[in-house]
């Protein structure tokens, strides 16, 4: 199974940015859907973006306009652009992937916390 490592986490006033990367360790199979999710504490897992191996994407509608997903193949990463932050942006923000060819089953990197403060 495909591993995943997520960096650029940190903390940053609110109105400010951040862009995460996620490293695979190795090319994604096509079909794919790479994604970002996030945790709050006491808070379900809440999918943020997706990024089809098509090239569509699809956003929740709290970040839509605010954050970019997207992909660099030759690095294997996938990025997580935040811009406009808020408080309730505030969470454990967490990279996966499904695979057709590993039956859409997903895996998960260990995740990276975002702080936003007010």
């Amino acid at each position: 199974q495909v591993q995943l490592v997520e960096s650029g986490g940190g903390l940053v006033q609110a109105g400010g940015s951040l862009r995460l990367s996620c490293v695979a360790s190795r090319a994604p199979f096509s079909p794919n859907i790479m994604a970002w999710s996030r945790q709050a504490p006491g808070e379900q897992r809440e999918l943020v973006a997706q990024l089809f191996s098509e090239g569509n994407t699809n956003y929740a509608d709290s970040v839509r306009g605010r954050f970019t997903i997207s992909a660099d193949n030759e690095k294997n990463t996938v990025y997580l652009q935040m811009t406009s932050l808020k408080p309730e942006d505030t969470a454990t923000y967490y990279c996966h992937i499904r695979e057709a060819r590993t039956g859409w089953v997903p895996a998960w990197g260990q995740g990276t916390q975002v702080t936003v403060s007010s």
